[in-house]
């Protein structure tokens, strides 16, 4: 998979430009639907990842963007939930997961990546 992080507020992802956060599964890329989680923003100041989300959990290895600055929140409940589903949880700011990403192919991985803070 090409993947890029050129910057704050997008990720490009072969070829295409995102300026929102993203979700990338069997080699698809949507938006994440943030509104589970929006009741949360003001205690963390931020929209944390939770598992009120859609997180795609069918892979055995998830990479999550934590955002330019690494500020998004990911609350435990994601980690707890990694190792019962028996998935590798890796989470780093976006540009270092691009990295890690573009050396993979699709079925290696599933992502979040949050392309702001």
């Amino acid at each position: 998979m090409d993947i890029d992080y050129p910057g704050f507020g997008r990720v490009v992802v072969d070829g295409r430009t995102y300026d929102h956060d993203i979700i990338i599964e069997n080699e698809e890329v949507r938006p994440r639907d943030k509104a589970p989680s929006r009741s949360l923003k003001s205690r963390y100041g931020h929209t944390p990842l939770t598992g009120n989300e859609a997180i795609p959990w069918s892979g055995d290895r998830l990479i999550i963007g934590t955002g330019y600055s690494g500020r998004l929140p990911v609350l435990d409940e994601i980690a707890e939930k990694a190792v019962s589903e028996r998935v590798r949880l890796q989470i780093m700011p976006t540009s270092e997961a691009c990295a890690v990403i573009s050396g993979l192919k699709a079925e290696e991985f599933t992502a979040i990546l949050h392309v702001s803070c």
